[in-house]
């Protein structure tokens, strides 16, 4: 019986999930540091909230938000110009067989979860409490433990 090259199961392997941590906090680490002499990086800080490393581990994808959100695009952009010295930094720190190279992607799960949670606090809470109220004026019996 042959082997896949790559598992097709229900995600990654603990392998990969746990090189793309270790990649995560080398690229905090190098963000933190400064050792990326870019005008725009120094003056920008960088949170990197997940890696995701492709299964033979050649490629990072590492998902970056600038702080408050704000000039993502220059950041980006800075990121994709230091890349090369970004991937033997990280080669560095981090110790693999091949160096991956890094991919930069803007984070954007804050965003839709911000979008979501003000969904459901302009439109279903509203509705929440009228049912409240008027289960309320129709229980008047005092006993509401129950």
């Amino acid at each position: 019986m042959s082997r896949k090259k790559f598992d097709t199961g229900a995600g990654p392997s603990q392998r990969v999930l746990r090189v793309g941590e270790l990649v995560r906090h080398a690229l905090a680490d190098i963000f933190m540091r400064g050792d990326v002499h870019d005008d725009v990086l120094e003056t920008h800080v960088i949170t990197v909230p997940e890696v995701r490393m492709s299964p033979d581990l050649r490629l990072a994808t590492a998902y970056i938000v600038p702080l408050g959100g704000k000039d993502a695009k220059p950041v980006l952009a800075a990121l994709e110009r230091n890349r090369k010295l970004i991937r033997s930094e990280v080669a560095h720190r981090v110790n693999l067989r091949y160096a991956p190279d890094v991919r930069f992607r803007l984070d954007e799960t804050f965003d839709e979860a911000s979008h979501m949670d003000s969904l459901l606090r302009g439109n279903r809470l509203p509705l929440i409490d009228q049912a409240e109220q008027e289960d309320g004026l129709n229980n008047d019996d005092g006993d509401h433990d129950r």
